[in-house]
């Protein structure tokens, strides 16, 4: 059974970076599409970006130029780097994984079945 858990989160000032790992176990990331959601407190949780098998990424306009997703097969995780991080990137972050099909629709939380327990990212001055 896949099992996913996040780390990286922490307090940094706007205009920082983090980068936030999703490591995997009990399966090969490789064959699964992945996805990181954020969600802040009163909000629902949104996507932020995705990557698919064969390494294709999509991602959220407002994150768009300043996140990067990528895989570490070795590792069996993957990574969200976060630059020029705004106080509104502030939100618990989860990375979720699901079957190669869903990277078309891959925004939607609901299309994921293994989830993260989430790792808070705070910008802040």
């Amino acid at each position: 059974q896949l099992q996913l858990v996040e780390s990286g989160g922490g307090l940094v000032q706007p205009g920082g970076s983090l980068r936030l790992s999703c490591a995997a176990s009990g399966a090969a990331l490789d064959y699964f599409a992945v996805g990181w959601f954020r969600q802040a407190p009163g909000k629902e949780r949104e996507g932020v970006s995705c990557i698919n098998t064969s390494g294709n990424t999509n991602y959220d306009n407002s994150v768009q130029d300043r996140f990067t997703i990528s895989r570490d097969a070795a590792k069996n995780t993957v990574y969200l780097q976060m630059n020029s991080l705004k106080p509104e990137d502030t939100a618990v972050y989860f990375c979720a994984a699901g079957p190669p099909v869903v990277f078309r629709y891959c925004m939607a939380a609901s299309v994921f079945d293994s989830w993260g327990q989430g790792t808070q990212v705070t910008v802040s001055t």
